[in-house]
């Protein structure tokens, strides 16, 4: 929760290193390796926490159990997107390792340390969904876990 602190102190030396010294070439890529990090592993906290923006036309009329029917199914697609999404992480990431994969900027920073950090944002929000489809179908089938 507190790299976006960091990164705004990145970005916060990259307008002052442009305005007074010379521009230092790391930290725009730096910036966007930190926000990556910051949204896919706040993204299964902020699962846990049932902190995501939903869109609320129906869903709030309904009754406990008919939101759990639903979001059970919702979960499934987003389990079905989010193993894919960590297969192609996976495979990524053991490029990335086995060849020395840089950036094509002028900086040319490794890019095996982000893909591994998206890879473990992705697995903790897989393993978030599955627990939260399983505490969905339990209320949905009325034994609720809380």
């Amino acid at each position: 929760m507190y790299l976006i602190f960091v990164m705004m102190g990145v970005l916060l030396y990259s307008s002052l290193s442009k305005s007074f010294w010379q521009p230092a070439v790391w930290t725009l890529e730096s910036a966007q390796f930190l926000m990556v990090a910051y949204f896919l592993l706040g993204g299964a906290y902020s699962m846990q926490l049932d902190a995501h923006v939903r869109m609320d036309l129906l869903y709030s009329r309904w009754a406990p159990r008919t939101r759990a029917m639903i979001d059970s199914v919702t979960i499934l697609l987003l389990i079905f997107f989010l193993v894919f999404l960590l297969y192609g992480g996976i495979s990524s990431t053991s490029y990335a390792l086995e060849y020395d994969e840089t950036s094509y900027s002028a900086w040319s920073p490794p890019m095996a340390p982000i893909k591994i950090v998206m890879c473990i944002g992705i697995g903790l929000m897989l393993l978030q969904t599955v627990a939260t489809l399983c505490r969905d179908v339990a209320q949905a089938v009325g034994r609720p876990l809380r």
